[in-house]
């Protein structure tokens, strides 16, 4: 397989992914080493960006995929967004702040934390794929919610490793129990 074959092979493969590929599925796609294959991505990401396309090659969320460049994310945003409104509330932002740098996290938890009632909003984030239940809490059996890969692909981001730090602003873990003692 020539070069140019095993780069267009890649391109058509990411054009139509719905998620990240990984490279080793790509490399087992083109019959070329992991290494090879991840060097021929990253080759293709530099170029894209040198011609000034219209997108970008990113990796993200464990994989490789095709995104809009940032440069042209309002033009793309309108086009995208015209006649609905699918952005997430703000109680659904905080939420899944919370759900992002305390998962696995409960319910009553995310609640102690915000302040408010959160079940609808749990549910919503749900419904979208931001976040699931990762688990169970053996004292209670109440259900842990953690964030999905979805929501690592939409925030641009290969783990939560990329979340900036926001240990002040958090309760620690006995602050946290206290103020879940503290709900009704």
């Amino acid at each position: 397989m020539s070069e140019d074959f095993q780069r267009g092979s890649l391109e058509a493969i990411l054009m139509v992914a719905e998620h990240p590929v990984p490279v080793s599925a790509l490399a087992q796609a083109i019959e070329l080493s992991e290494a090879d294959t991840d060097a021929l991505l990253r080759s293709m990401a530099r170029n894209y960006d040198a011609d000034s396309r219209g997108f970008q090659l990113r990796e993200v969320g464990g994989g490789w995929r095709f995104y809009s460049h940032p440069r042209y994310a309002d033009v793309v945003s309108e086009f995208v967004t015209r006649g609905q409104s699918s952005k997430l509330s703000v109680q659904a932002l905080e939420t899944l702040a919370v759900v992002a740098y305390r998962q696995p996290v409960t319910r009553t938890q995310i609640a102690a934390i915000r302040g408010v009632e959160v079940d609808s909003v749990v549910r919503t984030l749900v419904t979208r794929g931001l976040i699931e239940q990762v688990g169970q809490t053996q004292a209670t059996g109440a259900s842990l919610y953690g964030t999905t890969q979805l929501f690592l692909e939409k925030m641009g981001m290969n783990s939560l490793d990329e979340l900036a730090p926001l240990a002040p602003y958090l309760p620690d873990d006995t602050d946290l129990d206290e103020l879940e003692k503290e709900l009704p």
